[in-house]
């Protein structure tokens, strides 16, 4: 019996700089997680390298010194893929491309080829596929790859037009061809939504890997796709869920991340439309990794940039089984490593007990801690929206049943 073929990873390399606005602390951060995007991708990171600067080299976004050492590195060591943390210009990504030898992507090109690896509807590969386009289009000079002639033909070809002209009309073609398809399938969501009827909606947001599709799975006994991976799921589902004969949708939408390309968000419109109007959303938080404070913040920066920052929320600190990066300080919790795993009572002790007005639970989905309280909390949340909503409908509440009982 042939033995299993064993994945193999690209080589690579990931790129960061510490500026005034960026310590190096908050760099190494965000290079554990760019190196769990690559792992995501399919590289394997051998090393990081760093720079202090002031600002970027608009040439080649780090000084000359420091991309000569990376060339030597990635040379002896027969590296296949550099990728930088930040955007890099059009200019920089053609300057690095020549200078290194090597493939070079930056943040967003990698979570973009993540997508495109996720993608598994056509509606999730149109958007991606559009989002990929409008990344390439100012980066065609220097990357001419012969792109499939999509008008082919003698005569097509304008008097005197290079390849790279060519290309971008390609690329153009390809983004109005895909904005069009989206258009359509956009107004084909909006009909859907529509004839869901006046049901009260509930969306789970959050972080990417924080757990939402697990919870979904729990609460809807759906099947959603689930893996420890970052954007295991792009495409979003919705289930009709009943807690104590009250119905209402859970929707599933894609996770955020910190510097989410502003290609993603334009062209996820129609899955950022669910949170949109959404009347209840459940903003679920990896309270097991280290930055999750940052995590909320960067979810609520996109629910604020897609005007959903207004809406009722029910904070949802999961993966309590995982934790292990606080240490109890008299009143309150601060930041410093421990192993010590706390009760419920002293998690309602702490400052994020505090958020959202007393809406806060702490839950383990995988261990199903604490599912109860989520439950009857989601209840009492999605029951003054109904209520609100549909009064003449109080017949569907236990407790309206009790007091008729007892009358």
């Amino acid at each position: 019996m042939l033995e299993k073929e064993q994945t193999k990873f690209e080589k690579t390399v990931i790129v960061g700089i510490i500026t005034g606005n960026q310590t190096e602390e908050k760099l190494n951060e965000y290079l554990d997680e760019l190196e769990f995007l690559t792992t995501t991708a399919g590289g394997e990171v051998v090393k990081r390298f760093s720079q202090k600067l002031e600002k970027p080299n608009p040439k080649t976004f780090l000084g000359t010194g420091k991309i000569d050492e990376i060339a030597y590195y990635v040379k002896d060591n027969d590296i296949s893929t550099v990728i930088f943390d930040d955007e890099l210009s059009p200019s920089q990504q053609k300057n690095l491309n020549q200078i290194l030898g090597v493939k070079v992507l930056d943040r967003t090109n990698l979570i973009l080829d993540i997508f495109a690896q996720r993608a598994q509807t056509s509606y999730a590969r149109t958007q991606v596929e559009l989002a990929q386009y409008q990344y390439l289009l100012p980066r065609l000079t220097g990357m001419w790859t012969h792109l499939e002639r999509q008008k082919g033909g003698i005569g097509l070809r304008g008097p005197g037009e290079t390849e790279i002209e060519t290309d971008r009309r390609i690329v153009r073609d390809r983004i109005a061809l895909l904005k069009d398809k989206l258009k359509v399938i956009d107004k084909q969501m909006a009909v859907q939504r529509s004839n869901r009827g006046a049901m009260v909606r509930v969306a789970l947001v959050g972080y990417t890997n924080v757990g939402k599709s697990t919870l979904m799975n729990l609460i809807s006994k759906s099947d959603v796709f689930v893996e420890n991976k970052l954007f295991a799921t792009l495409d979003t589902t919705v289930r009709k869920v009943v807690i104590k004969n009250l119905p209402f949708l859970l929707t599933d939408t894609v996770g955020f991340i910190r510097k989410l390309p502003t290609q993603l968000v334009e062209s996820f419109k129609s899955t950022l439309d669910e949170v949109r109007e959404a009347d209840l959303l459940l903003h679920v938080v990896d309270i097991s990794h280290p930055d999750f404070e940052d995590h909320i913040e960067s979810v609520n920066e996109i629910l604020k940039e897609i005007k959903s920052d207004d809406k009722a929320t029910i904070m949802v600190f999961n993966k309590i089984d995982a934790f292990s990066h606080l240490i109890i300080d008299e009143d309150d919790l601060i930041t410093e490593r421990t192993s010590r795993h706390y009760t419920l009572e002293e998690w309602k002790k702490t400052w994020m007990n505090r958020l959202g007005e007393n809406n806060t639970l702490f839950i383990s989905a995988t261990n199903k801690e604490n599912i109860e309280e989520f439950r009857e909390k989601v209840y009492e949340a999605v029951r003054a929206i109904h209520i609100t909503r549909f009064p003449y409908n109080n017949f569907l509440y236990p407790e309206y049943k009790e007091a008729k009982e007892e009358e």
